[in-house]
């Protein structure tokens, strides 16, 4: 069994415990996604902690993208809703790269493939990709190879 997945569990029961009705929901939302993409396709598996992680990043994002959605729409009360379970979902994330560590990945990444402008932008994600999973989002490294083909 997974060990991010015990700990989720775990923590669901310390908040439920506690009565913190904000992280026991997020965590029971959580788990229940988890869970969803175990019986997900033709055969009910185990995932892998890497597994956990992939969904544990679209969860965060999900959240980030409502509270983006109710701060357009004026409903301030549910944005910081929103934003308090994706920092809650945060904390089983790995740290995020910061901007300087994720120009050097993509600077390194360039010489590596030797690549000269936009036209080698694939070549140079196909490589930069792997190495920043789960540390930083995809259009967020898009944007540093762009602009240092650019």
């Amino acid at each position: 069994m997974s060990a991010l997945k015990d700990r989720l569990r775990a923590d669901l029961t310390a908040a439920m415990k506690a009565r913190d009705s904000l992280r026991a929901s997020t965590l029971r939302m959580t788990l229940t996604a988890v869970t969803n993409s175990e019986v997900a396709g033709e055969v009910a598996r185990e995932l892998s902690d890497a597994e956990v992680l992939e969904v544990l990043e679209k969860e965060a994002k999900k959240r980030r993208e409502a509270a983006e959605a109710y701060d357009q729409a004026g409903r301030t009360e549910l944005a910081e809703k929103e934003r308090a379970e994706a920092a809650i979902i945060a904390e089983y994330l790995p740290a995020q790269l910061t901007d300087e560590e994720l120009a050097e990945i993509v600077r390194a990444a360039i010489e590596q493939v030797g690549a000269s402008g936009m036209k080698d932008m694939g070549a140079v994600m196909k490589v930069v990709q792997p190495q920043v999973k789960g540390r930083a989002e995809g259009a967020r490294v898009a944007a540093a190879v762009r602009a240092q083909l650019s």
